[in-house]
């Protein structure tokens, strides 16, 4: 059957159907730039959380309850890495940034919050701070970068809080200049306003703004970081900050359901992210760089009309690739490649921007070291030969 013929075949699958295939179509790929977790089976999380749980824990202790044991060693470790003096383990991010928030807007006695509207509570939490909590967001800038220090110095209402996404993944992973950042904190200062970090990815920050984890995370009164993004975690979060804020903060999180009677699985799995993933990502930010390069040269010596990697250089080992074409046809380009290759290039699902527009997600993890700039460029020619035209 021909390219033509495979694309037509797998456009007449229903929505359940076409999802499935790409699963299959993925983890019967060879090769990926990346291989989350989430696309794993039960059988593989818990071969490999009992083979690597004795490296970070001791086995014989007793089981966590209600947030001792395993999950306070989880606690402590995170402050340590962020230098603050507490952390709280929290089920999602979701609950430990609206815990965090409604904390500060009591002690600083104003609800506002001056955030991104593309920030993650903006466009993926259905308009959680509001429902919740009564917190009322303003936006300092709707441009797709971090709001600049004039911005938040200029906004013309108070606010309580400053919220950074960092990095800011709708607008492409993207992060400011060190300078940039400094500034724009001590602009909330001026306001009379605290700064919360969502560090959901902070962890690979530290190559582009040439400084530790914990140099960043002093920047801001409070910071979330994710356990699952960028360390491979089952899942869970931590929220660090001044040890009253965290202690307040556990209290509401046992009002809003996130004092769970054991969560080891999920901080074992997080404290293997912390000993294996951790150390590694660096690597993984340096060679993003050198695929996307690979890439941009793909696509042009492919003669496409138009492509863009964003940003051209990555911040983080994350970035976008946009092509003009219907974002269904490249979804299913990534299909049949990973089928009758064996390769995987773009396993994401690509979403609409435009008419003709669409863009995906790249992340560079531990599998796309072994990628070089010629294998990217020889996977771009094969991505693109399936690309209906």
């Amino acid at each position: 059957m021909s390219d033509a013929g495979q694309g037509s075949e797998v456009a007449e699958q229903t929505p359940e159907q076409r999802r499935e295939r790409r699963r299959v179509a993925w983890r019967g790929a060879r090769r990926a730039l990346w291989r989350p977790g989430f696309r794993a089976t039960v059988g593989e999380l818990l071969t490999g959380l009992t083979e690597a749980a004795p490296d970070v824990y001791d086995l014989d202790l007793p089981v966590d309850m209600y947030g001792n044991g395993i999950v306070e060693t989880l606690e402590e470790r995170v402050a340590a890495l962020l230098g603050k003096e507490a952390a709280a383990f929290f089920p999602s991010g979701t609950m430990a940034q609206q815990v965090a928030l409604r904390c500060w807007a009591g002690r600083t006695g104003n609800a506002t919050v001056a955030m991104h509207p593309l920030s993650h509570p903006e466009v993926h939490e259905r308009h959680s701070f509001s429902a919740l909590s009564g917190l009322r967001t303003v936006h300092p800038t709707s441009e797709p970068r971090m709001p600049s220090a004039d911005e938040v110095r200029d906004l013309d209402e108070p606010f309580g809080a400053l919220f950074l996404e960092l990095p800011l993944r709708e607008a492409g992973f993207l992060l400011p200049s060190w300078e940039k950042l400094v500034a724009v904190t001590d602009a909330a200062r001026e306001r009379d306003a605290v700064v919360h970090f969502d560090g959901a990815r902070l962890w690979e920050c530290g190559t582009h703004f040439g400084r530790s984890t914990a140099e960043i995370a002093d920047l801001a009164d409070s910071v979330y970081v994710s356990f699952y993004k960028s360390l491979g975690g089952f899942g869970g979060a931590a929220l660090a900050g001044p040890r009253t804020l965290v202690d307040e903060a556990k209290a509401w999180r046992h009002r809003y359901g996130g004092q769970i009677l054991q969560q080891f699985p999920t901080a074992l799995s997080a404290l293997i992210g912390l000993e294996r993933e951790l150390p590694r990502l660096p690597e993984y930010v340096a060679h993003a760089r050198v695929v996307a390069a690979a890439l941009r040269e793909g696509f042009a010596a492919a003669g496409l009309p138009w492509a863009r990697v964003h940003p051209e250089e990555p911040h983080t080992h994350q970035f976008q690739v946009w092509l003009p074409y219907e974002a269904d046809d490249l979804t299913d380009a990534g299909t049949l490649q990973a089928e009758e290759t064996g390769v995987s290039l773009f396993p994401q699902v690509w979403d609409l921007r435009g008419p003709g527009l669409a863009y995906t997600e790249v992340t560079v993890g531990a599998p796309g070291l072994e990628w070089t700039a010629d294998d990217v460029r020889a996977a771009v020619r094969e991505f693109v030969a399936r690309i209906p035209r």
